[in-house]
């Protein structure tokens, strides 16, 4: 995917390289009041304005009246009709004018009967229009800050093949973020985690900033809802991206578990961003002031923070936090290179801006990559934590309460196969205890474990039901079979040479089973407390024995014959 992402910007910047455009000389001089454009060219011509390279970025200062831009094709000219492009000029009006007045005026918010490029504005010019005559633009004055622009004039053929490049590479980056906070959006509903929630909400807002900027959502997409709102809506949403992605970074970095000092000024970082969208919406002048004073400093200083914050749980051992750093890393480094270029600097860089688009659809990869990793970790510590909930500490087998869900699963399937149920109880186990302690009692018990497993299949269910008793649930084995296990598990159980300290000569731990098929009306517990009571006539018959429940009663079953009833 990030080569992906690479390709499309080199293809997009290839054909911006190929393209055969026009070379431009331009000057430009602040609007005044009682300016006549036939007069501003005069001007022009007579004496020197203020120069600059269209091809650079350059930032017009926003003036009451707006900026006169004079553009001139410098030889050898080219004819035909040809195109004007400005690209990055913020959420403002341009206008073209000639001799006579004005031509045609457009912004990226226009939705008009004018010419509309994507992610930049167009004027056609002509073939009447000698390729020697001066262009003469006017920024029009406005109350959002001013875009760093270039500016190509080009043949229709050269300009429609750049414009297609560019709308594939910006789609493509848009849509991975989409993609990325679809599949997002999806885990937060499933696994009911708002870390994926809080980092739906960021990706959904850098890609609405990075929609505003560069027109994408007014052309293509012709949203024409928002015309009006891009400014207000602009500022609200890149104070709500930090907030949210300082929220996400708290649970996804674990910051509470890894730098726990940090929490209090992330938190307030991530409170403090709508707080200040909230006053900017208030329309009071002093609130909004203040608002629009604070808001690039302190988005600085939590970037600069988050930053901090992630390293620093990354190097204490958070997984996930590397993960933030990768993408976070290069989209705080070209944020701060893209607010460089508004204050005029960089102007050798007009990638920039596309850069910021891609960057954005390579974090929402990376980002999505340890989401996706977070959610194999949550999946992988709830089995770990299911299993020790359903397993006896001890010997590793079902614990009671484990061993009845999954014994009354395999009930609830009917009567299609017959089933047997053995319940073991170890023979003298107390006295071995006492004699020579309960560390070697639990070795034991370890030991009976093991041999049960051993000699049981793998689809039999076998658990602990308490203190030296055990109970195993054997599917497809009729009576016989299940007399035959039984018996084998006796013989398992006395070959394991455990002393249990008693005064006779043959003092070896052993086992006794009482064994109950499942009839039609059995239900688990039923079924259990049958195969307990034969237990209970193995010890009166002698012990090391297998008792067999029947219709009748317990029926026993001697540790080298089958005797039924």
């Amino acid at each position: 995917m990030h080569r992906l992402l690479k390709a499309s910007l080199f293809f997009c910047l290839l054909l911006a390289g190929t393209a055969s455009a026009d070379t431009l000389a331009g000057n430009w001089r602040e609007a005044r009041p009682d300016d006549v454009p036939a007069e501003v060219l005069r001007e022009a011509e007579n004496r020197p304005l203020a120069a600059f390279d269209p091809s650079r970025m350059q930032v017009f200062p926003n003036s009451p009246s707006g900026t006169w831009v004079i553009l001139r094709t410098l030889p050898p000219w080219t004819s035909g009709n040809r195109v004007l492009s400005i690209r990055t000029p913020g959420l403002g009006t341009v206008t073209l004018y000639d001799e006579h007045g004005r031509v045609a005026g457009t912004s990226l918010e226009d939705f008009g009967p004018a010419l509309h490029g994507h992610g930049r504005l167009i004027f056609e010019i002509p073939a009447s229009t000698p390729a020697s005559r001066p262009l003469l633009l006017r920024f029009e004055p406005t109350t959002m800050p001013p875009g760093a622009v270039t500016m190509t004039v080009e043949p229709w053929r050269d300009y429609l093949r750049e414009d297609g490049g560019w709308v594939v590479f910006a789609t493509a980056c848009f849509a991975v973020m989409m993609t990325m906070a679809l599949m997002a959006l999806c885990f937060a509903l499933i696994l009911r985690d708002m870390t994926f929630g809080w980092y739906v909400a960021y990706l959904l807002c850098y890609a609405l900033i990075q929609g505003l900027k560069s027109g994408y959502v007014f052309h293509p997409l012709e949203i024409q809802s928002l015309a009006g709102l891009a400014d207000t809506l602009g500022a609200a949403a890149t104070a709500l991206s930090v907030s949210f992605a300082a929220l996400f970074m708290l649970r996804f970095a674990k910051v509470d578990d890894y730098v726990p000092l940090m929490r209090i000024p992330v938190l307030a970082f991530a409170i403090g961003m709508p707080v200040l969208t909230v006053l900017r919406a208030t329309g009071i002048g002093v609130l909004v002031d203040t608002s629009q004073l604070l808001l690039q400093p302190l988005l600085l200083l939590g970037a600069l923070v988050l930053l901090v914050t992630g390293a620093t749980a990354a190097l204490r051992g958070s997984r996930h936090a590397w993960f933030f750093l990768i993408g976070w890393t290069p989209l705080l480094i070209l944020t701060a290179l893209c607010g460089a270029q508004q204050q005029g600097m960089l102007a050798g860089a007009p990638w920039l801006p596309d850069a910021a688009i891609a960057i954005g659809a390579f974090e929402a990869v990376v980002l999505s990559i340890g989401l996706s990793d977070r959610a194999l970790t949550i999946r992988h510590d709830r089995d770990r934590a299911r299993q020790l909930a359903d397993s006896d500490p001890l010997t590793g087998v079902l614990n009671r309460r484990a061993w009845t869900d999954a014994a009354l699963q395999v009930l609830e399937q009917g009567m299609s196969r017959p089933i047997a149920l053995l319940f073991l109880d170890l023979d003298h186990f107390k006295s071995l205890n006492d004699c020579y302690g309960h560390a070697t009692g639990d070795r034991a018990l370890v030991a009976v474990a093991a041999a049960l497993r051993d000699e049981l299949r793998p689809t039999d269910l076998l658990g602990r039901f308490g203190g030296e008793e055990f109970v195993a649930l054997l599917q497809g084995v009729e009576k016989e079979n299940a007399v035959q296990i039984a018996t084998r598990l006796c013989r398992r159980v006395h070959r394991l040479d455990v002393h249990t300290g008693q005064a006779q000569a043959d003092d070896l731990l052993t086992v006794s089973i009482g064994v109950a098929m499942r009839s039609p009306a059995d239900t688990v517990q039923s079924l259990t407390e049958r195969a307990d009571t034969a237990m209970y006539a193995a010890k009166l018959s002698g012990r090391n024995q297998v008792v067999c429940s029947g219709p009748s009663g317990p029926a026993l079953v001697r540790r080298n014959e089958v005797k039924l009833r």
